[in-house]
């Protein structure tokens, strides 16, 4: 390539100038950004400092406030991430994690797919906005809401013991049986997020050209047809940018919906990685190990992105990046 063609590389000092060229022709805009830098700054930035913590020994009365203290507890390396992989506890809420998770993924993730599918089908639209809104509603109800809901329901005196009694059986303890209680988490997340994500997808169909569906009819394909090479190829990249985002946080399965549901009987089938840092850090006041054990989830939730990612561009050829 002729050197005159190839594009002039601009200085650092010719970027700088552009930038505030830039910010004086909208001053609006970079005005509307203050907000959010000052809490990136303030509750993201801010906070990896306290990272040092899972490589130190930390004293929170070393220094004068909690932050001083962390300069002045002593170094460590990896003695506390080594205590964490031998404790017998971590290997536990890993494992309730990955299964917990795992569980939500594959019996969660289709749902509303399958839920957007079907409201689309419906015609009438005073049916679709009540069915959307019925299904919509839960996502606005804090954990402890839904705990009392399904509480009174499956609690060991609720509407479903009582109606089994009724008919002779035995009661069954849900929130405290160690082959019910995954079932549980899963059942009430399913409840409650169901709705938020089928309006993510209702919003991708949305955005699929009519004249496509318009072409399969002149084809000849039924709705199914219609669904499976119209409908699922056009929502495809909603469907694998989510999946990546699900797999990346596969450790994190919901700390608030775990902690207000668990108990101790259920520590075996239920004990999560958050629930764990929790009870390290704030029951035991042991930050180091459970600063440890929170960078440990952060890493391995970015491995785990990008490496989705990576698959999912070499094999669908769709990724986030």
């Amino acid at each position: 390539m002729n050197s005159s063609m190839k594009p002039k590389r601009i200085g650092i000092g010719q970027r700088i100038h552009l930038f505030f060229v830039y910010v004086k022709r909208h001053p609006l805009l970079y005005l509307m950004l203050i907000p959010g830098l000052f809490f990136l700054c303030i509750y993201k930035f801010w906070p990896l400092y306290g990272i040092q913590m899972a490589f130190r020994k930390y004293n929170l009365f070393a220094g004068s406030n909690p932050m001083d203290a962390i300069a002045k507890s002593p170094w460590v390396g990896w003695r506390n991430f080594e205590k964490l992989i031998a404790s017998s506890q971590f290997s536990i809420a890993v494992r309730n994690t990955l299964i917990i998770n795992g569980m939500k993924i594959l019996f969660l993730f289709p749902l509303p797919i399958i839920t957007a599918i079907l409201l689309n089908e419906i015609r009438k639209i005073g049916a679709k906005r009540f069915m959307q809104t019925v299904i919509y509603v839960p996502y606005f109800f804090s954990w402890v809401m839904i705990y009392g809901i399904f509480f009174s329901l499956l609690g060991n005196y609720g509407v479903v013991n009582n109606v089994i009694a009724a008919l002779g059986g035995p009661r069954t303890s849900f929130f405290t049986s160690l082959s019910w209680f995954r079932w549980l988490l899963v059942f009430t997340e399913g409840w409650r997020e169901i709705g938020y994500n089928t309006v993510i997808y209702m919003a991708a169909i949305a955005g699929i050209d009519t004249v496509l569906y318009e072409a399969a009819k002149v084809d000849g394909a039924n709705k199914w047809k219609q669904i499976w090479h119209v409908t699922i190829p056009g929502i495809l990249p909603t469907i694998v940018l989510l999946l990546i985002l699900k797999v990346g946080y596969i450790l994190d399965t919901g700390f608030e919906q775990v902690l207000i549901f668990y108990n101790p009987v259920v520590y075996d089938v239920g004990d999560i990685i958050q629930t764990y840092v929790y009870r390290l850090g704030i029951g035991k006041m042991d930050y180091a190990r459970s600063t440890a054990m929170g960078l440990f989830n952060s890493v391995v939730a970015f491995v785990l992105i990008v490496g989705a990612n990576t698959v999912s561009r070499k094999t669908l050829h769709r990724s986030i990046w």
